[in-house]
């Protein structure tokens, strides 16, 4: 798949990733949760629960949320600042990054196409 996408294009996409990611068993993280690892993932640090909640324009108790589940899952870690001790820094961890790199993988091989044989080696069934 070449050029510009169109909407229906994008959407089938991040589908066909998100079927995939399911199918390996990975983390069920909400639409919240993985906002939030992209953007501590993707923005330069340092993240706070307050810059986070400016950046992505939620509730602090809502980022509180999201960075609980992301760390039972540990997939961020929460430090106390050195600079300012009464600020935590939301920081990266080589588990979430792993996922991050394994879900952009299922999203390139969705956008080229190669997930579209299953197993049996029959077409999909749409």
């Amino acid at each position: 798949m070449g050029g510009d996408l169109n909407e229906l294009q994008a959407l089938d996409i991040w589908r066909r990733a998100i079927v995939n990611s399911v199918r390996l068993e990975a983390p069920d993280l909400s639409a919240r949760q993985m906002a939030l690892l992209l953007t501590v993932y993707l923005d330069t640090p340092p993240h706070t629960v307050r810059g986070l909640s400016g950046i992505m324009k939620v509730s602090k108790p809502a980022i509180t949320r999201a960075v609980n589940r992301l760390s039972e899952l540990g997939m961020v870690r929460r430090k106390v600042d050195e600079d300012d001790r009464r600020s935590v820094l939301i920081q990266r961890t080589v588990k979430g990054s792993v996922f991050l790199r394994e879900f952009a993988d299922l999203i390139v091989a969705a956008a080229n196409r190669e997930d579209e044989a299953d197993s049996s080696g029959l077409p999909p069934k749409y």
